[in-house]
């Protein structure tokens, strides 16, 4: 595991400059300086959704999300978004060490030495390092969901932590769904009451934004972004619309926007939900707990209308799922290792660029075939799902008897 740190190491502060602008480490937060900039449109009685904030984003976040944003603003300026960045990595860290503690691991310091420098390799994960670079709030989000994953079900705060993100972030909210699928029905309920009760205070603290962002706003997914078609979407519906749009030579040029229909999209992911809950579920029953979480996270990625591809930071949970059977199994270091060459912050340019682009889906559209690659997450969620169909029919798991509570992970204090 030192030598994947190490290398990981280098190629994140090698590979681009820290300092280099939207692109290095150090040269971005442009996501939470929105944060903090919608904090302070609400201490200054300024309308949340009605204007853009700072570097032209538009808030896309439910009202709570500024009761929880509130303690950035007291950070001091010219060191904000390093304080964040530093946070970010000690919430990456705990990840790891959660997903250790779901695989039924005793953490040790030992544990925390190893998840430490596998932190370190999933941070040059291209979903992991955006989050980083952007200043995002997807790994803490990530954290709140594994904390339920790792509580018993017979844990009354099972479901505190997806509802708690699901009040920031509304994504989430999908696991309100795997509880079900799986029949944690308290876990259900209880992360049902706690979306409530984030909406009712963010209601309480922010009367006039929350009934604009209740009655629609929330719905609009344009929001998040405006152009289906960027590769960096690597949700379901852009990659629709990508294969379904025009090339931009063609005589009626590109696909615009807004031209792609709901049905479109909206059937075929109420499809791969369906065929995912029925991987989730015997992966559950199989004990494969965060297997089972994870796919469900991929999953929420896939399905929403617009996904950066910083939300697919499920990618984490994964690897440390590949290493811990590759501990046991030499095999499982193909994937491990395939998962990290595929999705890694690899730089490259084109001629025509200024700036480095950073993960193997920013192929431009002129690149006829090789367009195909503009969809690389999706296309790897495909062959994921695939395969652990196939390694459930093949090993038998469908028709394993349910886990208890007994064979679970030891729960959180």
């Amino acid at each position: 595991m030192s030598i994947w740190a190490t290398v990981a190491a280098v190629l994140l502060v090698a590979t681009v400059p820290v300092h280099t602008p939207r692109a290095g480490l150090l040269g971005g937060g442009d996501d939470f300086d929105a944060y903090r900039d919608g904090v302070q449109h609400v201490l200054a009685h300024s309308p949340l959704y009605a204007e853009p904030l700072i570097h032209q984003h538009l808030y896309t976040y439910p009202p709570f999300s500024i009761v929880a944003f509130l303690p950035l603003s007291w950070l001091p300026f010219g060191t904000d978004t390093n304080i964040w960045l530093a946070f970010n990595v000690v919430v990456l860290i705990g990840a790891v060490v959660l997903c250790w503690r779901i695989l039924g691991y005793r953490v040790t310091p030992y544990l925390i030495a190893q998840s430490v420098l596998l932190g370190v390799v999933c941070a040059f994960l291209e979903p992991v390092r955006s989050t980083l670079l952007h200043g995002q709030i997807n790994l803490v989000l990530l954290l709140l969901v594994l904390c339920d994953g790792a509580r018993s079900t017979a844990s009354w705060l099972k479901g505190v932590g997806v509802g708690v993100a699901a009040g920031i972030k509304l994504t989430p909210g999908y696991f309100v769904l795997y509880y079900l699928a799986v029949r944690q029905w308290r876990a259900a309920a209880v992360a049902l009451v706690t979306i409530a009760v984030t909406i009712a205070v963010g209601w309480a603290a922010l009367p006039s934004d929350s009934r604009q962002y209740w009655s629609g706003t929330f719905a609009d997914s344009k929001r998040i972004g405006d152009d289906p078609l960027h590769p960096s979407n690597q949700s379901l519906g852009g990659a629709i619309a990508r294969l379904t749009s025009p090339h931009p030579d063609s005589p009626i040029g590109p696909l615009p926007g807004n031209a792609l229909p709901t049905w479109a999209w909206l059937l075929p992911a109420l499809a791969v939900t369906a065929a995912s809950m029925w991987v989730v579920v015997r992966l559950h029953r199989g004990g494969e707990h965060l297997l089972a979480l994870t796919i469900t996270g991929l999953t929420a990625a896939v399905v929403s209308p617009f996904s950066w591809t910083h939300h697919w930071v499920w990618f984490l949970p994964l690897l440390v799922y590949l290493v811990h059977r590759a501990s046991t199994n030499a095999w499982w270091w193909l994937p491990a290792v395939g998962l990290f060459l595929t999705i890694g912050s690899w730089p490259y340019r084109f001629p025509m660029d200024l700036e480095p682009r950073i993960g193997l889906f920013m192929f431009p559209d002129t690149w006829g075939p090789w367009e195909v690659l503009s969809n690389l997450y999706i296309l790897l969620y495909v062959a994921i799902l695939a395969a652990a169909a196939i390694w459930l029919i093949s090993n038998g798991r469908t028709h394993r008897k349910a886990v208890t509570d007994g064979d679970e992970p030891a729960p959180l204090p």
